[in-house]
């Protein structure tokens, strides 16, 4: 069942499919909402995703690294409505003189093998290629550009003008919490970003429900055309590239932009093996704070954090992660045009690996 913008009511579970229903805290907010957030009452659900691949536009990966299907419970708590914007974000760099990771040079220390003239201050950035390529190598479509950074976010060349409202962008993990540390914030745990994600829906594979465009109407900024083709994007739902905050529909905890337009960096790191790891204990896992460190098999030598949302890139030809189970991972230290942040806050912040409810659990 759907109401007026195309949200589906929770009326059914997806069957086999390994989740049970979400049974939100019913306890109020603490007080008054902070500004620009809205209150997540918390409770317990099943995190994680269902191999999407028989799915329309589930695109053509199983989402390993999102299963096991596991019950994790969260404390309530306040998260923002939409991504850090830019407008936000200046004001933050104004009060404290930040530098982000992005406007700093790369030292010879962090780099030993790299060229020196190599060694310039810059961040990734979309570069498509002018005809269709072999989605077997991402660099086809990405490119360091140097003097990009989030006052200049497709280069040297390119400003903030009438982009007050547009997520902040080429923020490294680092600058993310900077930001949230100031504003008294923090970053979202992974099993908050979910819960938070999925508004009080049971399974569903989008944010929304079960349809990609229930109605045929667009509930997200995703990439519609031939990708990573230049121009390719037909901008069906509106936006050909990324759009500003807040042009979609909430969902039912008030909150926008949860799939598609860009990435969030959320605080855990990431293992291909976490769900796997909590699913092996037993229970309910309770306000977990993610792994105590990071790999991924792809790329071992590298930290990374996960990244959640996808963005308005997605497209089921290549990542079909604007799904609300799956995730992203990103190196810690950078950035790109794809990719900004929310922030949460509690208090007192519980982010513990305690387990509960080691037994059978009442039917509901």
């Amino acid at each position: 069942m759907r109401d007026a913008v195309g949200w589906e009511a929770p009326t059914q579970i997806p069957e086999g499919a390994g989740f049970e229903p979400t049974r939100a805290n019913t306890d109020g907010p603490p007080g008054p909402a902070p500004s620009g957030m809205t209150w997540i009452p918390g409770g317990e659900f099943s995190m994680g995703a269902a191999d999407p691949r028989g799915l329309d536009h589930g695109g053509h990966e199983a989402m390993d690294d999102a299963r096991p299907i596991h019950r994790v419970y969260v404390d309530g708590f306040w998260m923002d409505k939409t991504e850090v914007t830019n407008g936000e974000y200046s004001r933050f760099v104004k009060a404290t003189g930040y530098v982000t990771v992005a406007e700093k040079k790369p030292t010879r220390e962090e780099f030993p093998t790299a060229p020196l003239e190599n060694l310039v201050a810059g961040s990734v950035v979309f570069t498509p290629p002018p005809n269709a390529v072999a989605l077997d190598n991402h660099y086809q479509w990405w490119a360091y550009v140097p003097g990009t950074s989030w006052r200049h976010p497709q280069g040297s060349g390119s400003n903030l003008t009438g982009r007050d409202a547009y997520p902040v962008l080429h923020v490294a993990y680092e600058d993310a919490l900077a930001y949230a540390r100031w504003a008294g914030r923090d970053l979202p745990t992974e099993a908050e970003w979910e819960f938070a994600a999925r508004g009080g829906l049971t399974g569903r594979p989008y944010a929304w429900g079960d349809d990609l465009e229930p109605g045929g109407r667009w509930m997200a900024n995703v990439y519609q055309g031939r990708f990573p083709v230049k121009n390719a994007d037909q901008g069906e739902d509106g936006f050909a590239g990324i759009a500003p905050v807040a042009q979609f529909p909430a969902n039912g905890y008030g909150l926008f932009d949860m799939a598609g337009n860009v990435w969030e960096w959320v605080s855990d790191w990431y293992r291909p093996d976490t769900y796997a790891t909590l699913a092996s204990a037993g229970g309910v896992a309770r306000n977990p704070g993610g792994p105590a460190d990071g790999f991924d098999p792809a790329e071992p030598g590298l930290p990374k954090r996960v990244h959640r949302g996808g963005s308005f890139l997605c497209t089921d030809q290549y990542c079909a992660r604007y799904m609300v189970g799956t995730r992203g991972k990103g190196e810690v230290r950078t950035g790109s045009n794809h990719l900004g942040f929310r922030c949460v806050k509690t208090s007192p912040r519980r982010r513990s690996t305690e387990r509960v409810d080691k037994g059978p659990r009442p039917s509901s």
